[in-house]
C-alpha cells in the first residue's frame, strides 16, 4: 500500500484537469494517483486512460462539495491523502516535502504547504489575500505549539488561513469519518479544519509555496463570492470562535480580502 495518494477530484469537464494530472504525476516522490468523481463522463475517462489512472466513482446519494471531499479523502487506503482540485497544480517537490514533514511528525492530523495563485496562467506569490493568510499562520511556525488545540484554532479564528488543495490528510490520526460534510458551499474547508482542530494531533505547516491555486471566472470560489454566499457562511464560521458582535465585525473586515479573488 502506498504511503501517499493524490486523489484528483474531477467534476464535469474542466479544461485544466489534464494540467493538474500532469503536475501530480511529475513529482520527485512518486505517489499513487487516482481520479475521484461524482460526474463520470467520457472526458474524464479518456484522460484517465491516457495516463493509466483508476477512476473511482462516488455513487453515494448525498452530493455536494463537502460530501465529494469526504468521499475523495476516504476512497483510498493510504496513510496520507491529498485531494487535488482539478483546476490546481502542484510543484515538483510538493509530495516529497509533505512526506518528510510527516515522517518527523507522525502524530500529525494534517500537513499543508504555503501556496501561490495562478491568474491568467501566471504564478502570483504575493497579494493582499496571501499576505493575510501567511500572517494568520504565524503560530504554526513554532513547532512546539502545533499540537495544542488553542494554537491550532488560533490560526482559524480570524479567517480561513489554510488552502484546501495544499492540505495532505493523515487519515490514520483523524477519528472523524466526515469532516467536510455540511450544507456549506464555500467554507466547507474552514469548517473541516475547525472540526479537525479539536482532535489530538498536530497541524504541520510547510512554509514553502509548493502548490498553485487557480483563480478564474469559472472557479467555485469566484462564483460563490459573486453570489454573496460567502458573507453568510463566514459569519457562521466566525461565531464558532467569537461572540456574535465580534463575529459580525470580522465578517465585514474579512470581506475586503475577497476582492483579491476577482479575476483581473
Amino acid at each position: 500500500m502506498a504511503l501517499h495518494t493524490f486523489v484528483v477530484l474531477a467534476y464535469k469537464e474542466s479544461i485544466y484537469l489534464e494540467t493538474c494530472i500532469k503536475s501530480v504525476l511529475n513529482q520527485k516522490y512518486k505517489s499513487d494517483v487516482v481520479i475521484a468523481t461524482s460526474t463520470p463522463n467520457d472526458f474524464i475517462y479518456n484522460l484517465a486512460n491516457k495516463y493509466n489512472l483508476r477512476v473511482i466513482v462516488n455513487n453515494e446519494q448525498k452530493h455536494g462539495i463537502g460530501y465529494d471531499f469526504d468521499f475523495a479523502r476516504t476512497c483510498v487506503n493510504s496513510e496520507l491523502v491529498t485531494i487535488a482540485h482539478q483546476d490546481d497544480i502542484y510543484e515538483y517537490d510538493y509530495s516529497n516535502e509533505v512526506i518528510q514533514a510527516y515522517k518527523k511528525n507522525q502524530d500529525s492530523l494534517i500537513v499543508f504547504t504555503d501556496y501561490f495563485e495562478v491568474r491568467n496562467h501566471k504564478k502570483v506569490y504575493s497579494n493582499t489575500n496571501l499576505k493575510i493568510k501567511r500572517l494568520l499562520l504565524t503560530p504554526l511556525k513554532v513547532h512546539n505549539l502545533t499540537n495544542f488545540k488553542l494554537f491550532k484554532r488560533s490560526v482559524l479564528a480570524f479567517g480561513n488561513s489554510i488552502c484546501c488543495p495544499a492540505v495532505t490528510f493523515c487519515n490514520k490520526n483523524i477519528s472523524l469519518k466526515e469532516i467536510f460534510a455540511s450544507d456549506l458551499k464555500c467554507d466547507v474547508d474552514w469548517l473541516a479544519w475547525e472540526r479537525v482542530s479539536k482532535e489530538k494531533g498536530r497541524f504541520i505547516f510547510v512554509n514553502k509555496p509548493l502548490m498553485g491555486h487557480r483563480i478564474h471566472e469559472e472557479s467555485t470560489t469566484t462564483s460563490i463570492i459573486e453570489g454573496n454566499i460567502r458573507g453568510k457562511e463566514d459569519l457562521f464560521m466566525f461565531k464558532k470562535f467569537w461572540p456574535e458582535f465580534i463575529a459580525k465585525f470580522l465578517t465585514k473586515a474579512f470581506a475586503y480580502s475577497e476582492k483579491s479573488n476577482e479575476v483581473k
